[in-house]
């Protein structure tokens, strides 16, 4: 499943600065194309396996199958928070007011740029940053496996899909499964998660091919500050 980790000294800012990140565990589940059902303990190979399939749990019945992954991370930002303690030490985190809402630390439309950022610092140095892209591409028919998770230190977030449903798998790293075992997954075209949160959602890539979004519901986050039409948004590309 989906883990999160993060800066623990004065967390809020430094989250904010982006001290923080995701960390994938991935299932035995991945590996029978090599081993038997009894090579590891615990793990079972669905009957509908083919190799060189790949799963984000050890489902047993290939419910989780997925064919390409994008981690989308959740963040926003205050850069008067920031700026106002550049020289000293930290305001109250309380008075933080978000301004930028970022994908992988990013906001539209820089979301869907496939290379690193660059910008100028104050000395004229160029500095690269934000090396992970939050662009989704897939070929029609695919699963698509978003590795969701929310590391805001100041709020709850809601992402949501336009014309596509997403099928919720996971939730902070578990299988949604009830104690018998019976299977608890359910679809939504939109998922709210706090600070701290993950999920794993699968999206079946549809038949037409086209520009699908991934964006907020909140939209008052759909904007770079006073720029309107960016934002907490990216584009799923289906080919």
């Amino acid at each position: 499943g989906t883990y999160l980790y993060h800066c623990h000294v004065e967390a809020a800012e430094h989250m904010q600065m982006g001290m923080l990140g995701n960390l994938f565990v991935r299932p035995r589940q991945n590996k029978c194309d090599t081993l038997d059902d009894t090579a590891i303990p615990g793990t079972v190979c669905p009957d509908s396996h083919t190799p060189g399939d790949t799963y984000a749990f050890n489902d047993g019945d290939g419910s989780t199958q997925y064919d390409v992954e994008f981690p989308i991370q959740i963040g926003s930002f205050d850069p008067d928070f920031h700026d106002a303690s550049f020289n000293v030490q930290t305001l109250p985190f309380a008075g933080m007011r978000d301004r930028y809402f970022l994908l992988n630390g990013r906001g539209y439309p820089d979301t869907v740029e496939t290379a690193a950022l660059e910008t100028l610092d104050p000395l004229g140095v160029t500095q690269v940053s934000q090396p992970v892209s939050s662009l989704i591409t897939a070929t029609a028919g695919q699963r698509i496996l978003l590795r969701i998770s929310n590391l805001s230190v100041t709020s709850f977030y809601t992402l949501g899909t336009s014309g596509l449903t997403m099928d919720v798998v996971g939730l902070d790293a578990r299988l949604l499964r009830d104690g018998d075992g019976n299977n608890m997954n359910y679809q939504t075209n939109s998922l709210t998660l706090g600070g701290g949160q993950s999920a794993d959602v699968i999206i079946t890539a549809p038949a037409t091919p086209g520009i699908y979004f991934l964006y907020t519901k909140n939209l008052d986050q759909l904007a770079n500050d006073a720029e309107n039409f960016g934002g907490m948004m990216t584009e799923i590309r289906v080919n």
